[in-house]
């Protein structure tokens, strides 16, 4: 592996960001009413005889087809996805915030598994795992060489299966062996707490199915402790999406009533829609509004939105509909640009299609796509800058993205040279230090540079506003 490589395992915060759904306009697969091409059906037909017939073993006809139709899919765009089994269940578990495994939230340090948190009463909680730990050896499995998706199948499993996880705590410098037995977790998808007397600070990690119950409580709880609170920072850093549902939801707490949040456009008379900051376009799941125990003081009070390149999708409609409306000052990073919306439709019981069936747009009729939300205040990702910054992958670096519908991406030569230049500094202190550079600080705590940006701006202070970030060039409708 190249240092290059290294490196990018390093910063990899959000860079699968804009992967998940925003909207599902149905459960079942359509019925096709288009006549399929004669000629070309007849050669795919050969083709799989040929493998039947010919290949050097024989090959499962299942896996057969499931290839060819992923295959299929996959030239389309980055997010049309075919769930085979595996990938469905793992999809689901991501959008309900639920899965088997020990409960703790993680991240990569010096090539180990990091616990950031564990999830309050999970296994985990119970076992005595603390933030910092060192997760060395999984069964019998070393950590070190693993990425952190293949870690994270080694913790997951069955309900009432064990997993034995070697820990290194710094702070006692010891490492110890502990069993943990594997249950369904709930994750939570909202955090909030006080930062300062008077301004608060609530984080949504992603737009799942009970997010927005989770948003109204953490609020009400920040009013109970405060009921005349000054200013509120809302933070969508690495908030990869989501449900469309969710993000109406979150939009409509801070706007004033049947306001446009998002309008979507595409082929199926369904997916031509406008929804607006009104109980029926978000609350058709939980069968009265979510919203109605929300203090009134949320619609005025000063609200500032952190993004990043890692914001997508869901986080994308949030802060470009508050910030269309001058709801609230957006500050941090250019987002990640994932202006589409894809639609589930399950094919069997256990597999499904994920196919991108509109794009969509701001209230002012913006189009993201690619380009992503341009902050009102540019602000570094810390106070030494942006060294992360330019090497995550944000929409437009990926392979057959779409475009926005309103003209083409220039390639934005200034950013290129960026993720050089990021590059290089990371390399040369690699090579000087021979370990990985400093992560950044934990998002919310007193470390948090944006944060505490966000939190001068809500108090008339002085801004450190970033000199080295610009806007990602405009789109040229001439260019192809």
């Amino acid at each position: 592996m190249t240092s290059k490589l290294k490196i990018a395992g390093w910063v990899a915060l959000g860079a699968l960001a804009g992967g998940l759904t925003t909207m599902q306009f149905g459960a079942t697969a359509r019925n096709s009413v288009t006549p399929l091409p004669l000629e070309e059906m007849q050669q795919l037909a050969a083709v799989f005889g040929m493998i039947k017939t010919d290949y050097v073993e024989p090959v499962d006809e299942k896996k057969l087809i499931g290839d060819a139709i992923g295959g299929m899919v996959s030239g389309l765009d980055p997010h049309s996805v075919y769930f085979d089994k595996t990938t469905f269940k793992e999809f689901r578990e991501g959008t309900t915030g639920k899965f088997v495994g020990v409960g703790i939230e993680i991240g990569m340090e010096d090539g180990l598994v990091k616990v950031v948190s564990p999830i309050e009463g999970s296994p985990a909680f119970r076992a005595g795992l603390k933030t910092g730990d060192l997760i060395t050896k999984i069964d019998d499995t070393y950590v070190k060489g693993l990425t952190m998706d293949q870690a994270v199948k080694r913790m997951r499993g069955e309900p009432n299966t064990k997993v034995v996880l070697n820990i290194f705590r710094k702070s006692e410098n010891r490492s110890f062996p502990v069993t943990i037995t594997r249950e369904e977790i709930r994750v939570q998808s909202v955090r909030a707490k006080m930062i300062e007397p008077g301004y608060g600070w609530v984080r949504i990690t992603q737009f799942q199915d009970r997010t927005v119950e989770d948003f109204v409580a953490k609020v009400e709880k920040l009013y109970k402790d405060d009921p005349k609170l000054k200013g509120l920072v809302l933070d969508l850093r690495n908030d990869p999406g989501g449900l469309l549902e969710g993000a109406i939801a979150v939009s409509a707490a801070f706007l004033p009533k049947d306001v446009p949040v998002v309008s979507t456009n595409g082929q199926l008379p369904e997916s031509k829609a406008v929804f607006k900051a009104r109980s029926e376009d978000y609350s058709r799941r939980f069968g009265s509004d979510p919203l109605a125990k929300l203090p009134a003081a949320l619609k005025t009070v000063p609200l500032v939105v952190l993004v990043n390149e890692g914001s997508a999708s869901a986080s994308e409609i949030v802060s470009g509909a508050l910030q269309d409306h001058k709801r609230a000052v957006i500050m941090g990073g250019q987002t990640f640009g994932k202006g589409s919306v894809q639609t589930v439709r399950q094919l069997t019981a256990d597999t499904a299609l994920k196919i991108t069936t509109a794009r969509y747009y701001t209230p002012s009729g913006r189009s993201i796509q690619a380009k992503g939300i341009v902050p009102d205040v540019m602000v570094d990702e810390s106070a030494d800058g942006n060294l992360y910054s330019a090497l995550r992958v944000r929409e437009a670096d990926l392979e057959k993205h779409i475009g926005s519908g309103q003209g083409a991406e220039v390639k934005d030569a200034a950013r290129e040279k960026a993720r050089e230049e990021a590059i290089k500094k990371l390399e040369e202190a690699n090579a000087k230090k021979n370990e990985a550079p400093k992560p950044l600080p934990e998002f919310g705590s007193a470390e948090d540079f944006p944060l505490q940006q966000a939190l001068n701006k809500l108090q008339g202070k002085t801004v450190l506003v970033s000199k080295t970030m610009t806007e990602r060039k405009p789109e040229d409708s001439k260019a192809q």
